[in-house]
């Protein structure tokens, strides 16, 4: 029970942190703990590549993956 707590606390923080960054960000998550994807919404996507939309999400995350609390993630950006 406590490990899905922590998930779940993990997937707010996710959420915290890209909401804070771009205003109209929407998030949602699939999977498990293990097998993690995010899928994040925003029209600040729009006429960036796929890489530069990835790029902008992960470097968001950067604090997150260098000090352990999050280690695999998958990505899919949208535009609206």
């Amino acid at each position: 029970m406590q490990a899905m707590q922590v998930f779940h606390n993990m997937e707010d923080i996710i959420k915290k942190i890209i909401t804070a960054s771009i205003d109209d960000a929407k998030c949602s998550f699939e999977g498990d703990s293990c097998n993690l994807k995010l899928v994040v919404t925003s029209s600040t996507f729009s006429g960036m590549s796929l890489i530069d939309q990835h790029k902008t999400v992960m470097r968001l995350l950067e604090d997150k993956f260098q000090s352990g609390e999050l280690h695999a993630l998958s990505l899919e950006t949208k535009t609206f």
